[in-house]
């Protein structure tokens, strides 16, 4: 068996251990009995909300122990047909079966990764706020092809997006948004994403054909479930109704229903446009809820998130990454200096690997600064 081979299988096992380290894979088994016990309850839907938590939790555990197996079972099929190939001198067994476990390492590596989002809210949905910022009309644009890029890359994960505020921008684009993105690790994976983004192009909103720079900040918080309590004292925060701008067709609103609350401790402001105002109050209060509680856990974080250390303008010395579209392409996370010049791939919501080089970096603890110095 050629070294890259077993080098191959060895990253494989390793991936293995790590996924069955994580998920308690001895324990598992049992607590899959538990939850299909507990599903067969006659009185559990007298709680949707509770029932509805078990199945997903479940549904969870079920996924996970399909990757283990399906990844154990291929290291060890393919493993097996090159021992084979290699006896009876079939090439084309052994070439297919080592084009098999190249691909594998990628798969298990993925899933490696994805098993290292066990912060307390990783698993959770999440607030994605978009503002636009310097830049004008141009920051607006910016925004807008971030709303894309964002809703684009939760539709491939599978997961559900939903509007929950917008403002336009004066002639185009987006002022303001926020989404709801609900699925399986939505916030693990996307809290790599708050910070300030900056987009270098030709504007195609000047004449002459000069290049902008364009600045839009991108904020992500945990969506609070009903496991996490977070109080808000009445007289904290100040509560208006007014007319919102929608952005057309099922946006529009016609009635002053749009919330605004704000929270005065800390400043922070949310807003809620959809038709209902008891809804939008529901809304505003949860997407405030959740702002307060990434507060919350940044102050018990030992590394608190860069990001909201160093809070500050959607302008120039706060990007976290870069996105030049002239005189070349490029995109550079400048936490981890992951660059890829696949500028339409990753517009197009292909940001997976940016996104795993800033997780991959917190794992190991490593600083903005260290992490540029190994550069």
């Amino acid at each position: 068996m050629r070294a890259e081979t077993q080098a191959n299988i060895e990253k494989i096992r390793n991936s293995l251990t790590l996924l069955g380290q994580r998920m308690d894979i001895e324990t598992a088994p049992h607590r899959l009995e538990e939850f299909n016990a507990r599903v067969e309850d006659p009185d559990l839907w007298n709680d949707p909300a509770k029932a509805q938590k078990l199945m997903r939790d479940r549904q969870i555990l079920v996924d996970k122990l399909k990757q283990y197996e399906t990844i154990k079972q291929g290291v060890d099929d393919n493993a097996e047909l090159i021992e084979l190939g290699e006896m009876e001198g079939d090439d084309e067994v052994v070439a297919e079966a080592e084009a098999a476990l190249a691909a594998l390492v990628e798969d298990a590596a993925a899933k490696e990764l994805e098993a290292l989002l066990d912060g307390e809210a990783d698993s959770n949905d999440t607030f994605l706020e978009i503002n636009s910022g310097a830049g004008g009309t141009e920051s607006c644009d910016w925004a807008s092809m971030l709303a894309r890029m964002y809703t684009r890359w939760a539709e491939k994960q599978g997961y559900d997006v939903e509007l929950q505020s917008f403002s336009a921008g004066e002639e185009a684009g987006i002022k303001s948004a926020v989404y709801k993105i609900s699925g399986h690790n939505a916030y693990g994976w996307l809290k790599s994403e708050s910070g300030v983004h900056r987009l270098v192009r030709i504007s195609p909103f000047d004449s002459a054909a000069k290049r902008h720079t364009s600045f839009t900040s991108v904020k992500v918080y945990p969506v609070v479930d009903d496991n996490i309590e977070i109080e808000v004292n009445p007289s904290d925060i100040r509560i208006d109704t007014y007319r919102s701008s929608g952005a057309g067709g099922q946006h529009v609103n016609t009635t002053d229903s749009a919330v605004r609350i704000t929270h005065h401790p800390t400043g922070i402001v949310v807003t809620s446009s959809e038709k209902s105002q008891h809804q939008n109050r529901d809304i505003a209060m949860k997407a405030l809820k959740s702002r307060l509680y990434q507060i919350e856990l940044d102050k018990r974080s030992a590394k608190v998130n860069e990001v909201h250390e160093n809070a500050g303008d959607a302008g120039w010395g706060n990007q976290i990454r870069s996105y030049v579209l002239q005189p070349y392409q490029m995109v550079k996370d400048l936490r981890t200096s992951y660059e890829t010049s696949d500028t339409q791939g990753v517009l197009d919501g292909n940001i997976d690997g940016l996104m795993a080089s800033v997780l991959a970096m917190d794992v190991s603890g490593k600083s903005r600064a260290e992490a540029n110095a190994e550069d």
